[in-house]
């Protein structure tokens, strides 16, 4: 049986079995339990000068043929988001060819998409509540144009700018006034970006969440869900309970998504913080690990379908502890783990990032993804992964045993 080598923190080797693909087979119709979204990570042009501050040089054939799997597994695509490095390397102009492109993809093979709406194509880092109201038109705008739904991004700007919970009110309701279709808004944790302490008003977030139901409650008809990333099961689940009948909750929770999107479906030891008295017994998915997982989530989501949640469990729980682990902090380096599966799965040639970001994470951080991918069945090709994972440690002067130079 083949090996996989494997690195310790402590620069020690050892060895774990590969395991076989799992083949799991693509969905024959559409997913009818959930609505599940993979946020997707884009690929830079390997010879491409893919350092901290230059503008992104996309390799826009293997970007888009990575959405085109993800749809072909019934997973929609949310694009342009965090984990497409918005903030840390996809400059403005790259964003907008991601967003054009990824909405005609879309249209090409009938899938749901959404993508980010923010702020961040302003250059200067501290402008005022209007000049923020004013950006974030300007995206939204461009985003209807390309026929994609819009998700409203956590704006540093925003951040930054709001003296009090009533800015925030005042710009949702003014952006959301202007939106011709129903938008999905985001809260992101600042695990995720730090820039972010205090969204929504303050840092603790009940408070905050107060302020994110008034906005929903007086814009219902404007929005369609809410994206939740604190990384916390216990706030999801108070928010999702509170939310209007027509508004969903996506999950962007990564370490807790097994319990939160199983919810009634599953045994209730896996979502502690559920009310079964509560109409809202699940959420939905919107999650960076899906983009690393996307063949596991979707056999998941397959078995609610067939009414085997004891299936779902079996094969999505494992890749919890996976997703906790390319989740680590610092939370933000999330993206490279990401990157890193991708390559290992064959979606892209070569393990590189926008910003040169694929150095952000250690050889031994890697090896415990490739040893957690392998236990939970995420590799899609294993001898590929193998192969590949061992050239990089032999690449960074460490003996394979086994391998030849």
């Amino acid at each position: 049986m083949p090996q996989l080598t494997l690195l310790s923190d402590a620069g020690a080797l050892s060895a774990a079995a590969l395991n076989a693909s799992p083949g799991y087979a693509k969905p024959e119709a559409a997913l009818r339990s959930r609505v599940a979204y993979a946020a997707a990570h884009v690929v830079p042009q390997t010879w491409a000068d893919n350092t901290p501050g230059r503008p992104a040089e996309v390799d826009w054939d293997a970007t888009l043929d990575f959405r085109r799997s993800v749809y072909s597994w019934g997973l929609g695509v949310a694009d342009a988001m965090d984990t497409a490095q918005r903030n840390m390397g996809l400059d403005a102009d790259a964003t907008r060819e991601l967003i054009a492109r990824s909405a005609q993809v879309a249209r090409e093979e009938g899938g749901s998409v959404v993508v980010g709406v923010n702020t961040d194509h302003v250059d200067d880092e501290h402008i005022s509540v209007d000049q923020v109201i004013d950006a974030y038109k300007e995206q939204l705008h461009f985003t209807e144009e390309q026929g994609a739904g819009p998700v409203l991004m956590a704006s540093r700007h925003l951040a930054r700018a709001a003296a009090s919970a009533d800015d925030y009110r005042r710009v949702y309701r003014e952006v959301l006034s202007a939106a011709t279709t129903p938008v999905v808004l985001h809260w992101l944790g600042t695990a995720f970006d730090p820039v972010l302490e205090g969204y929504f008003g303050s840092p603790d977030w009940r408070e905050a969440a107060d302020v994110l139901l008034e906005i929903i409650g007086e814009n219902t008809d404007k929005i369609a869900g809410v994206k939740m990333s604190l990384l916390d099961a216990a706030s999801e689940v108070s928010v999702r309970e509170r939310l209007p009948e027509s508004v969903r909750m996506f999950t962007g929770d990564d370490f807790n998504y097994v319990g939160l999107i199983g919810g009634a479906d599953v045994p209730e030891a896996q979502q502690p913080d559920r009310n079964p008295a509560s109409s809202r017994q699940h959420s939905d998915a919107l999650l960076g690990a899906f983009a690393a997982i996307t063949p596991v989530a979707s056999a998941a989501i397959q078995a609610l379908d067939a009414g085997d949640p004891a299936r779902y469990l079996e094969i999505l729980g494992p890749t919890e502890q996976l997703s906790r682990q390319v989740f680590a902090a610092p939370t933000f380096y999330y993206k490279t783990g990401v990157a890193f599966l991708s390559w290992l799965n064959g979606h892209q040639p070569a393990f590189q990032m926008v910003g040169g970001l694929h150095s952000a994470r250690s050889l031994p951080h890697l090896s415990r993804i490739v040893e957690l991918a392998n236990a939970s069945l995420a590799l899609e090709k294993p001898e590929l992964a193998m192969i590949r994972w061992h050239g990089m440690l032999r690449h960074n002067g460490i003996d394979v045993p086994g391998v030849i130079a």
